[in-house]
């Protein structure tokens, strides 16, 4: 396993890589490397992504099946389910990178910004519930453009993560963890990172 900073220098790498169209990896996995994933896997890295599908987290970093534990949820929010799954993948699998990637035109935090707005209501409940999430991370950028919310969003979901985790609080207060934030531009591919 390697630790953090390897981890995160490794995702940059694969972006530089995803960008210039220089990927070592493909969308496809022969039977021989499916067949040795099946005993277990060993993440280098989890990644709290948005589900939107123009986002596609394991091309983006140039990485195989068993490199990179995704979740996936509009929005890239942390509710209790999106936590639990990162604590098991942090105990279990010895992950010690975790990465919240916003990114560029996100249908969930533009949907928030206008339900502050009052422009749009959410047409279902379980919608509802995923602005509700996103909701606290924009109420105070006033005019913000939609660049900035997503920003916001991903600084919310890291601190949910540090906050609502007793386990993950005290790894990343021991420094045994790195929880950091990106973004992801669709127009161009390239991820910025937080740090």
């Amino acid at each position: 396993m390697i630790d953090a900073a390897e981890a995160l220098e490794r995702l940059r790498e694969g972006n530089r890589r995803f960008v210039s169209g220089a990927t070592t990896h493909s969308a496809t996995i022969d039977p021989a490397s499916r067949a040795e994933l099946v005993g277990g896997q060993t993440p280098f890295a989890i990644i709290l992504a948005c589900a939107d599908s123009r986002v596609p987290v394991q091309l983006v970093f140039d990485e195989g099946p068993g490199d990179l534990f995704i979740i996936r949820v509009a929005g890239n929010i942390a509710t209790p389910t999106q936590i639990g799954s990162i604590e098991y993948a942090v105990t279990q699998l010895g992950a010690e990178l975790v990465v919240v990637l916003g990114h560029s035109g996100c249908g969930a935090v533009a949907a928030a910004l206008e339900s502050l707005a009052g422009d749009v209501p959410a047409p279902t409940a379980n919608l509802e519930a995923i602005i509700d999430e996103i909701r606290p991370a924009i109420e105070g950028l006033g005019d913000a453009s939609l660049d900035d919310a997503v920003v916001a969003n991903v600084e919310r979901s890291i601190a949910r993560l540090k906050e609502g985790s007793p386990i993950l609080g005290k790894l990343v207060e021991s420094r045994s963890l790195t929880v950091t934030g990106a973004t992801y531009a669709l127009e161009t591919g390239e991820v910025n990172f937080f740090d």
